[in-house]
C-alpha cells in the first residue's frame, strides 16, 4: 500500500491546521495568559506533527515538534509568553506553510529548517525545562484498570485533571487496546487512521507507546490510549474496528477511582507526558471539547471531499439541462397538450430542487479568504511601525466557489494599500488629533444577486489634488478636463493601468502595479469596484461580486422586440402606472407609488434602444426595483414572466458596459441581455 493515496487528505487536514496555529497565535498575542489558547495551538501543532512523521516528511515534523516544545514550556507555566517567541513561531508557521505548498506542488517537503529549529530549543531549554523527551512504553492490559494497577500512575496530574474535568462536563473516560494484525504494512499508518478516527469523536489524553513512538514504528502491534468522548463505548470500538488491518479492538471505562489523585512517587516529567498528549483542533466543528460547552460526537465519514473540476462539470451539464428545460416549457406552450404540460411541470419541480442543491454545493464562506488576513496585516503593521485594529463582519457570507477562489489576491492588493497609503503613521495620527490605532474594516453583505465587500479605513483619505495632477503630468487628460472631474472621477484615475501617487517604491507600494490590476480581476469575474473617500476621514472601497456565475431566477421584460432579464432578487414588484401620473421635480420624473416618492426610469431610453417610445400610451408597465433602502420604478413595454436563466458572461469586448452584466439563452433560442438594477439606482 503506497502513502500517495493519502496525499490529498494530509495536504487539505495540514492546511486546517496550519490555519488554525495562525489564528490562534494572532488570538494569543491580543491574550498572552490564556492557557486555553496555547492548549489549542499545541494540539494543531502535535497533530500535525504526526500527520508529517506518518508521510514520511522530516523536516515538517522536526519543526513542529520543537515548535510544540516551546509551547509545552508555556502552557507548563515554564516559560511565559514575549515578543520574541511570538516572531519565532510566526516563522514558523510561515515556514510550515510554504513546506506544505511544496508538497502540494509534487515535492518532498523540505526545508533548511536548522536555524529556526535552533532558535526553537533555545527557547525551550530558556523555560527551565529539557526539550520533551519520548514517554517510556508500556503493555496495557484489559478489562478493570489498564496495566493492572491504578491509571492515576499512568498519569501526570494534568493528563488526570483533563480526564476529570471531562468527566464533570458528561464525557466518558476510556482506556482503548488496539492489536494490529500479524504482518501489518505501515503500522504508523495504521496508528494515525485510529488517532484520526478518535479524534473525530472526542480527546486522546495519552498514548502508550508515545505518539513519536508510533510515528517512528517503535512497537510491536499493540498500542493503547487513554481517551474522553461523548460517544458510547460500543460505538467508539465499532468505529475503530472497521479500519482495515486492526485485529482486536478492547475498550474498558475508567471508574472514578482508576481517576484518584497520583501518588508522590516519582514518574516522567509533566513535559515529557504533555507532549505525548493528542486532540482534534479545536476550531473542527465535530471536535469534543472537554473544557468547554461545545458538544461533541460528530460521526466520521458524514462530509467527502470532492476535486472541484467535478464541481465545475456539474455545473456545465446542469446548465445545459437548464436551458433545454425552458426549450421544452416554450414547446410545451405552443403544443398545449395536457399530459406534455404535466410532464414538464414534473421536471421543472425536479430541476429546481436539484438547483438548489448544486447551487449549495458551489457555495463556500468568505471566512476561507478572509481567515488569511489578519496575519498578513499584524505583519505589514510591524514592519510599517503602525499600530491597526483589523475588523472583520460578514466572513459568514456566501459566494460562489469560483469567485472565492480568485478574490483572495485583489483584496490583499487593497488592504495593503489601505495600509500603507491609507492609514497614518503614529506621530501624524496624534498630530491630527486620532488614536494612535487605525481601523481597518473588511466586511461583507449581501445585496440582491450580489455580493458586497467594502475595506474601509479610518485614514488621511484620497489627496484629490494630488491625483488629478498625477494625472495630467502622465498625460492622461488635460488641465481643463482635470477641473471639470466630480471627486468620483477622479478617484477613479487610481484604477488606470500603471497610476501610483507614492513618493518611493517599497515592498508594500509603489511599484507602478497600482490597482489597474484589482479592477481587472475583479471585471473579469462579471464584478464592479469603487472608491468614496473623505480627506482627513478615510477611504472606502467597495467590491460588487455576483453572487454566482451560474444559474439565478429573473423576470423576463420585453422592449419592442428584444428581450431583457432582471434578476428576480432585486425586485420589489410589477405593476402599471398612468403616465399622467408621472411628474419632474427638479429635472428627474417621479410618481407616487404606494404612498413613495420614486424616481421613474425608462429602461429603453438608458439602454439607448431604438424602440423607446415616448408617451404614445397612456399607460406603462413598471418593475420597481430595490437597491438598500432605495428604490427605483424601471419602464418597460410588456412582462414576458419569471424563468431560472443561465448567466454568460458577456466577454472583454463588453466588459465596460456596467448597466448589462450578462446574457442569457431563451428556450426558443433567442439571447436575452441581463440588466443590473444595482447600476441603475445612483
Amino acid at each position: 500500500m503506497e502513502m500517495n493515496q493519502y496525499l490529498s487528505m494530509f495536504i487539505d487536514e495540514a492546511k486546517e491546521h496550519l490555519l488554525a496555529l495562525n489564528d490562534n497565535l494572532l488570538r494569543l498575542e491580543q491574550q498572552p495568559d490564556d492557557i486555553g489558547i496555547v492548549q489549542n495551538i499545541f494540539r494543531s501543532a502535535h497533530t500535525l506533527k504526526g500527520m508529517s512523521a506518518t508521510m514520511g516528511f522530516q523536516d515538517l515534523a522536526a519543526l513542529t515538534h520543537e515548535m510544540e516544545n516551546v509551547l509545552d514550556q508555556v502552557r507548563g507555566g515554564r516559560l511565559k509568553m514575549n515578543d520574541v517567541i511570538f516572531d519565532t513561531l510566526f516563522k514558523g508557521v510561515d515556514t510550515l506553510e510554504a513546506m506544505v505548498r511544496d508538497v502540494e506542488g509534487g515535492g518532498g517537503g523540505q526545508a533548511d529548517v536548522a536555524e529556526l529549529v535552533g532558535r526553537l530549543k533555545a527557547l525551550a531549554e530558556g523555560g527551565g525545562a529539557a526539550a520533551a523527551a519520548p514517554a517510556p512504553s508500556g503493555k496495557s492490559g484489559s478489562g478493570g484498570s489498564p496495566s493492572g494497577t491504578s491509571t492515576s500512575q499512568d498519569l501526570d496530574e494534568f493528563q488526570l485533571s483533563i480526564i476529570r474535568q471531562s468527566a464533570e462536563s458528561g464525557f466518558r473516560a476510556l482506556h482503548i487496546r488496539v492489536t494490529l494484525r500479524e504482518g501489518c504494512l505501515l503500522r504508523a499508518a495504521r496508528a494515525y487512521m485510529v488517532f484520526d478516527a478518535l479524534e473525530r469523536n472526542g480527546e486522546v489524553i495519552k498514548s502508550e507507546p508515545s505518539v513519536q513512538d508510533l510515528e517512528q514504528e517503535n512497537f510491536d502491534r499493540t498500542f493503547s490510549v487513554y481517551y474522553v468522548t461523548r460517544q458510547e463505548p460500543s460505538f467508539i470500538q465499532e468505529t475503530v474496528s472497521g479500519i482495515s488491518e486492526i485485529e482486536e479492538v478492547l475498550v474498558t471505562e475508567l471508574r472514578e477511582a482508576d481517576l484518584a489523585a497520583p501518588s508522590a512517587e516519582p514518574k516522567e516529567p509533566a513535559g515529557a507526558a504533555a507532549a505525548s498528549a493528542t486532540a482534534a483542533p479545536a476550531d473542527r466543528p465535530d471536535a469534543a471539547a472537554p473544557r468547554g460547552d461545545k458538544q461533541g460526537g460528530g460521526v466520521a465519514g458524514r462530509t467527502i471531499r470532492v476535486d472541484s473540476e467535478r464541481l465545475d462539470s456539474l455545473m456545465s451539464l446542469f446548465s445545459e439541462l437548464i436551458i433545454n428545460r425552458a426549450r421544452l416549457e416554450q414547446l410545451s406552450s405552443e403544443i398545449r397538450r395536457g399530459d406534455l404540460t404535466e410532464a414538464v411541470e414534473q421536471m421543472t419541480r425536479i430541476t429546481g430542487n436539484l438547483q438548489d442543491v448544486i447551487l449549495k454545493l458551489r457555495m463556500v464562506p468568505l471566512e476561507t479568504v478572509f481567515n488569511r488576513f489578519p496575519r498578513m496585516v499584524r505583519d505589514l503593521a510591524k514592519s510599517l511601525d503602525k499600530k491597526v485594529d483589523f475588523i472583520i463582519s460578514g466572513a459568514e457570507t456566501e459566494l460562489d466557489r469560483t469567485v472565492v477562489d480568485e478574490i483572495g489576491d485583489p483584496l490583499v492588493h487593497l488592504l495593503r494599500n489601505a495600509l500603507d497609503h491609507g492609514l497614518e503613521s503614529v506621530a501624524d495620527r496624534k498630530k491630527a488629533g486620532k488614536p494612535e490605532t487605525g481601523k481597518i474594516h473588511l466586511r461583507a453583505f449581501h445585496s440582491g444577486n450580489f455580493v458586497m465587500i467594502e475595506i474601509e479605513d479610518d485614514g488621511r483619505g484620497i489627496d484629490r489634488q494630488k491625483v488629478v495632477d498625477k494625472a495630467v503630468q502622465k498625460g492622461m487628460l488635460t488641465a481643463a478636463e482635470a477641473a471639470r472631474l466630480t471627486d468620483e472621477q477622479a478617484y477613479l484615475l487610481l484604477f488606470a493601468s500603471g497610476f501610483s501617487t507614492a513618493e518611493k517604491v517599497s515592498d508594500i507600494s509603489g511599484r507602478g502595479v497600482g490597482l489597474d490590476v484589482v479592477k481587472t480581476k475583479i471585471e473579469s469575474l462579471g464584478g464592479r469596484v469603487s472608491v468614496e473617500s473623505m480627506p482627513g476621514a478615510g477611504t472606502r472601497f467597495i467590491i460588487r461580486l455576483p453572487l454566482t456565475l451560474s444559474v439565478i431566477s429573473a423576470m423576463l421584460v420585453r422592449l419592442g422586440p428584444e428581450k431583457f432579464a432582471i434578476p428576480l432578487s432585486s425586485i420589489v414588484e410589477t405593476g402599471i402606472i398612468d403616465r399622467n401620473s408621472i411628474r419632474n421635480v427638479h429635472g428627474t420624473r417621479v410618481v407616487e407609488y404606494r404612498n413613495s416618492i420614486v424616481p421613474v426610469i425608462s429602461l429603453a431610453e438608458v439602454l439607448q434602444s431604438p424602440y423607446y417610445r415616448d408617451d404614445t400610451e397612456a399607460e406603462t408597465e413598471i418593475v420597481l426595483v430595490r437597491k438598500g433602502d432605495r428604490m427605483a420604478a424601471l419602464m418597460v413595454d410588456d412582462f414576458i414572466g419569471q424563468n431560472d436563466i443561465v448567466l454568460k458572461s458577456l466577454g472583454k469586448y463588453l466588459a465596460n458596459n456596467e448597466i448589462i452584466f450578462g446574457a442569457t439563452i431563451l428556450g426558443d433560442g433567442q439571447v436575452a441581455l441581463i440588466v443590473d438594477p444595482n447600476t441603475l439606482i445612483k
